[in-house]
């Protein structure tokens, strides 16, 4: 496991040999505090959805990239009034990363969106453009598009489409896989791994030639005022708004809570810890001194001191759920399918 190293500052070996045995019964609920529900809604993301709004006459459907692991929460419904989504225009929403999100609640998903409305819900991993969700895209907005009114845009014979969906769900990712499929081509437009890539609506890029069919890329679009913490803390988990607006320590622990809820102990090896624990700062305290993750700090009275580095030890723990070590994980709460 871990062997004491004199590298290591005293204090840090004797956190780093100690086995966690606590025997802390595990929290029921997350305590989210007083804190402020995120407000984030920059200058780019309101001249962008007004652009979408102008480029809506020349659009014939409208994709909406959403993240699977939170198929519910996080969506901006300021798409459906400002967009018309399945009234003015023909909707299909993409869950991205479904390898990453727990497909039992797939069917609670199509039932909850054939309640709104939604009758096109397709699961994919965009990364994978011959995977079977890339694949049935295409297909699905030409059956879609089939008896449906262009008005205006009658005499054209190729399609427009449009891709919308909030930071980092994975819009440009998709263009790129359906250029890949369809057209055998590379990157049409660029990818991210930060949210915020795309600042403005691109021009068309093509995706497929039968059915002639281009694709607008726009940057992702939050509503304005996020709902609540929670939503914040899932939207964070998914990387769809920056670490800092809520803080790594606090993203860390409402992740340490939820792997803890559903019996999820896999964070265990992935951290180097001895056994399941539910104290973030222990949690980080222990990775960060087991992986030499420390940083100096001046102290009133002490001066410059070595302590165990929590931020880089949060991200570590963080980019385990995101790149998927700890399983497939779906953050919103469904009823298991049967």
């Amino acid at each position: 496991m871990f062997d004491s190293s004199p590298n290591l500052p005293k204090f840090l070996n004797i956190m780093a040999n100690q086995v966690i045995r606590h025997g802390l019964m595990m929290r029921k609920h997350f305590l989210f505090g007083q804190q402020d529900v995120v407000n984030w809604f920059p200058g780019h993301m309101a001249r962008g959805l007004k652009d979408m709004q102008k480029k809506l006459k020349d659009v014939d459907c409208i994709i909406e990239v959403h993240d699977a692991r939170i198929p519910l929460s996080g969506r901006n419904p300021f798409f459906h009034s400002a967009l018309g989504l399945s009234v003015m225009k023909p909707h299909i929403l993409v869950m991205n990363k479904m390898d990453l999100a727990d497909m039992r609640f797939q069917n609670n998903i199509y039932k909850h969106y054939k309640k709104e409305g939604v009758n096109e819900v397709i699961f994919a991993n965009c990364k994978h453009p011959d995977s079977k969700g890339v694949k049935s895209i295409i297909p699905t907005i030409a059956e879609v598009l089939i008896g449906v009114e262009r008005y205006n845009r009658a005499e054209i014979h190729d399609f427009t489409l449009m891709v919308i969906g909030v930071p980092n769900a994975g819009k440009s990712t998709l263009i790129n896989a359906l250029r890949a499929k369809n057209l055998r081509r590379g990157k049409g437009t660029k990818v991210g791994a930060q949210p915020g890539v795309t600042r403005s609506v691109l021009e068309k890029v093509k995706v497929c030639n039968r059915p002639l069919m281009y694709l607008v890329d726009t940057p992702g679009v939050l509503t304005p005022r996020i709902p609540d913490v929670e939503t914040g803390l899932k939207l964070a988990l998914v990387d769809n708004i920056k670490n800092q607006l809520l803080g790594e320590d606090v993203i860390a622990d409402y992740l340490l809570f939820r792997l803890n809820e559903q019996g999820n102990t896999k964070y265990v090896p992935y951290l180097d810890l001895d056994e399941p624990c539910d104290d973030i700062r222990h949690v980080l305290s222990i990775a960060a001194a087991r992986n030499n993750w420390i940083r100096k700090v001046r102290l009133p009275h002490i001066g410059m001191q070595e302590v165990p580095d929590h931020t880089k030890a949060a991200l570590y723990f963080l980019q385990g759920f995101r790149k998927g070590e700890y399983g497939r994980i779906t953050l919103d709460h469904f009823e298991k399918a049967k």
